[in-house]
C-alpha cells in the first residue's frame, strides 16, 4: 500500500489557497472542508507554485474543440451540450503520423473551467516538463464542465445533465474518434483536483470499464454532510431566488451550495431553479438529505470494490493544511481494508499550492509508469 508520509519537498505555504478554503466554509457540498473553515475572501483565480522550465523541453501542441455531448441535451438548466474541452498532444505527434498513444482526461474543479484550470496546473509547460523528465508522451484532454452555478459536480442529473456520462461515454468516445489514441481502457487515465477529484473518485468507481489508471487530487465532497451544518440565513437566501440569473449574483458559497442541489437534489416539477435543497424552512428535509448522501463516495465506495480492483493503479494525495485530508484518508485506508492497492500521499502544502508541481511531477510520470503505451491489434 501506498506512503502516507509528506515528501521532502521545501514548497507548501498558504499561497492564495486560505480564501479558497474560505470560501467553502459555507459550502456543505464540499465535504470535509466544513470542518477546517476560516474567515477570509474567496477568490477565483488561486495561487500555485510554477515549477521552473525544463532545460530542452520540447512543445507540445495545444488545439481548442468543442464536444457534443448527447448525455447534457435537454437539461432543465440550460446548460450547454457543446462543451469546451482542451487538447494537449505531445510532441511527437505531428511527426510520427502513425503512432498512437494513451489519453489522460484531466478534470477541473469547483467555480473554474478548463481554461483557468490550465493556467493552475501551468500547461503547457508542466505536461512538457513532465515529458522532458523522463515520462512517456501522452494525449492529455481537459475538458470545461463549469455550470451556471460554477460546477457540475461530474454528476448525472435532470437539471444540469449528465456530466458523468459525457465524461466517460460522449468524451471519450469522441477523443478516440478524433486523434490517434490506443482505444483501450488500459490505455487510459483519469485524473481530477478538488470538485475533479469527487469526479475521478465517482467516475472512477462507476466506470473502470473506461479507465485503466486513476489519480485522486485533493478530493472534496467524499463524505455525506449533515445538513444541519448549513446557515439558515443562506438557505433563506436561496429559497428567495426567483432566477437562474438572480442566483449568479450570490456570494460563492451559495453557489456552491446550489451546484450541489442541482447535481444531487434535482426536481424537475420546482422551476425556475429545478432542485430541492436539503433544508425549508429551517427544517432539515430528510429524503433530500438522503439523496446528497447517496451521492458521497465515502458512501457508495463499498459498492465497487471488485470495479476499483480492476485498475492497474489507483493514486492519491493531498496538502498536510489542506482540510480535506481526512476524508482522502478514510478513502486511503478503505480501499486498504478491502485489498485494493492504492497509493496515498500527504504532501507539504495547501489545497492548492503545489498543484502544478503534482501534475508535473507525479501525476503524469504515474500514468506514464502504469497505461499501456503499446496499441495491440
Amino acid at each position: 500500500m501506498g506512503s502516507t508520509q509528506p515528501n521532502k519537498s521545501p514548497r507548501g505555504g498558504a499561497g492564495g489557497a486560505h480564501g479558497f478554503r474560505a470560501a467553502l466554509c459555507l459550502a456543505a457540498a464540499f465535504g470535509a472542508v466544513l470542518l477546517a473553515c476560516a474567515s477570509g475572501a474567496a477568490v477565483a483565480q488561486v495561487e500555485t507554485h510554477v515549477p521552473a522550465p525544463v532545460a530542452g523541453a520540447k512543445s507540445v501542441t495545444i488545439e481548442r474543440i468543442t464536444v457534443h455531448s448527447p448525455a447534457i441535451e435537454g437539461n432543465l438548466e440550460g446548460e450547454s451540450p457543446d462543451r469546451p474541452v482542451i487538447v494537449v498532444l505531445p510532441p511527437s505527434y505531428a511527426k510520427q503520423p502513425r503512432r498512437r498513444y494513451p489519453v489522460v482526461y484531466a478534470l477541473h474543479g469547483y467555480s473554474i473551467g478548463a481554461e483557468q484550470w490550465i493556467k493552475e496546473i501551468r500547461v503547457p509547460q508542466t505536461v512538457e516538463g513532465a515529458f522532458a523528465k523522463g515520462a512517456q508522451e501522452m494525449i492529455v484532454v481537459l475538458p470545461d464542465s463549469k455550470t451556471i452555478h460554477n460546477g457540475s459536480m461530474y454528476s448525472s442529473s435532470a437539471t444540469t445533465g449528465d456530466f458523468e456520462s459525457f465524461v466517460a461515454r460522449d468524451l471519450v468516445h469522441y477523443i478516440d474518434g478524433h486523434y490517434r489514441t490506443i482505444p483501450a481502457r488500459a490505455s487510459r487515465g483519469l485524473v481530477g483536483h478538488s470538485m475533479g477529484g469527487y469526479g475521478a473518485a465517482r467516475i472512477g468507481m462507476k466506470h473502470a470499464d473506461v479507465f485503466g489508471a486513476l489519480y485522486i487530487m485533493s478530493p472534496c465532497c467524499l463524505s455525506p454532510r449533515d445538513p444541519a451544518q448549513l446557515k439558515p440565513e443562506d438557505v433563506a437566501t436561496l429559497e428567495a431566488a426567483k432566477s437562474l440569473d438572480e442566483t449568479t449574483r450570490l456570494g460563492f458559497g451559495q453557489r456552491a451550495m446550489l451546484a450541489s442541489a442541482a447535481a444531487w437534489s434535482p426536481n424537475p416539477k420546482k422551476p425556475p431553479l429545478y432542485l430541492d435543497l436539503p433544508m425549508e424552512d429551517g427544517k432539515v428535509r430528510a429524503e433530500v438529505a438522503a439523496k446528497w448522501a447517496a451521492n458521497a463516495p465515502l458512501a457508495f465506495v463499498d459498492q465497487y470494490i471488485a470495479d476499483l480492483k480492476r485498475y492497474r493503479a489507483i493514486a492519491m494525495d493531498v496538502g498536510d493544511q489542506d482540510g480535506l485530508r481526512f476524508d482522502a484518508r478514510k478513502l486511503h485506508e478503505t480501499l486498504d481494508a478491502y485489498g485494493v492497492d492504492n497509493g496515498f500521499e500527504i504532501y507539504p502544502g495547501t489545497h492548492t499550492s503545489d498543484v502544478a508541481f503534482r501534475f508535473q511531477d507525479h501525476v503524469l510520470p504515474f500514468f506514464s509508469r502504469h497505461l499501456e503505451f503499446s496499441a495491440k491489434r
